[in-house]
């Protein structure tokens, strides 16, 4: 007799490798602001949690820790040319 397994069990497929590693720098252009308020970019579809940024932000980011459906970042760099416009104001 056969054995059947039913289910999808294991789950490593479910989640395929991340597009970021911990440590790494990136430049992201903050989309949208989470409920906590932090602000929200993605890489190849994977949220990233940005602490003290807003919508339309373009920061540099260092990847802090890396879980099954998100990551969490810290700014390590805003782009000059908000601060230009912020002076011309």
């Amino acid at each position: 007799m056969e054995e059947r397994r039913g289910g999808f069990r294991g789950g490593r497929d479910r989640f395929p490798p991340k597009p970021v590693e911990i440590g790494k720098e990136y430049e992201v252009d903050i989309q949208e602001t989470s409920r906590r308020g932090e602000g929200i970019a993605r890489i190849q579809g994977l949220v990233i949690f940005v602490p003290n940024t807003k919508t339309g932000d373009n920061v540099k980011i260092r990847i802090k820790r890396v879980s099954r459906r998100f990551a969490e970042a810290e700014v390590v760099g805003k782009e000059e040319a908000e601060g230009k416009e912020e002076s011309e104001s």
